[in-house]
């Protein structure tokens, strides 16, 4: 099956605080097909972050290509690259970032809405996404009447708004206790399959990433195989 995503020969360098430049990435090359879950992992500091970014279009690397779909990111303009943010990516952050006067319904229907779904059809999506991820008795609750835990489900469930091509998410467990955690991991390890959507976790959480279908790692600003033993040890 051909990629959904694709990285060549990705580079990105930043300048250190001396002034010196720090390359944090140094030939990134990596695909994702359709209904893939990858797992990315790595020591702090190692740029699985800074990979997300660029693969999800909200940092341009200093070289190389991101293809989504066939198209060359770098090609596009701010504006068409907010739009393929909107339509074609979701994001799933450790910090969920709902809006605090918003209820779930309209925290998930709020992509959609921007991408110019009409008011019924965006919040009948959004109350079938979040029963989807068990959240069917939650939807006119707002961020602070919600456990961490389902405040999560919430940021997942508005990643799927707009039926994405591929789902990026930076250590979606990271701000929860072991049960939290354990409950997130069966929606995200289900995601990929249920909505063959291409899904990118980095995480440090071994649980999270032993039930990926591909593990890689960050090491020298390359992404290198990992076996599922070194993960699960």
């Amino acid at each position: 099956m051909s990629a959904v995503l694709s990285a060549r020969s990705l580079r990105k360098t930043y300048l250190g605080g001396d002034g010196q430049p720090l390359e944090i990435l140094t030939g990134v090359d990596l695909d994702v097909a359709p209904g893939e879950f990858v797992a990315i992992v790595g020591a702090s500091g190692a740029g699985k972050s800074t990979l997300l970014h660029l693969l999800g279009a909200l940092d341009r690397p200093t070289a190389g290509t991101i293809m989504l779909d066939g198209q060359d990111l770098a090609t596009l303009t701010r504006t068409e690259l907010g739009e393929i943010r909107n339509r074609s990516i979701g994001f799933v952050f450790q910090f969920h970032h709902l809006l605090r006067d918003f209820d779930a319904v309209e925290n998930v229907a709020l992509p959609m809405r921007i991408a110019g779904v009409p008011p019924r059809e965006a919040r009948s999506r959004a109350e079938q996404l979040l029963t989807q991820v068990g959240l069917g008795t939650r939807f006119t609750h707002r961020p602070p009447q919600l456990s961490g835990g389902e405040q999560q489900r919430v940021a997942v469930a508005r990643a799927l708004a707009n039926d994405p091509r591929v789902v990026l998410a930076d250590e979606p467990s990271g701000n929860l206790d072991a049960a939290h955690a354990g409950g997130l991991h069966d929606i995200l390890a289900s995601l990929a399959r249920d909505f063959e959507t291409a899904l990118v976790v980095v995480t440090h959480n071994r649980q999270l990433a032993a039930r990926a279908d591909r593990l890689l790692s960050v090491e020298g600003g390359r992404l290198v195989p990992l076996d599922r033993v070194e993960v699960e040890t």
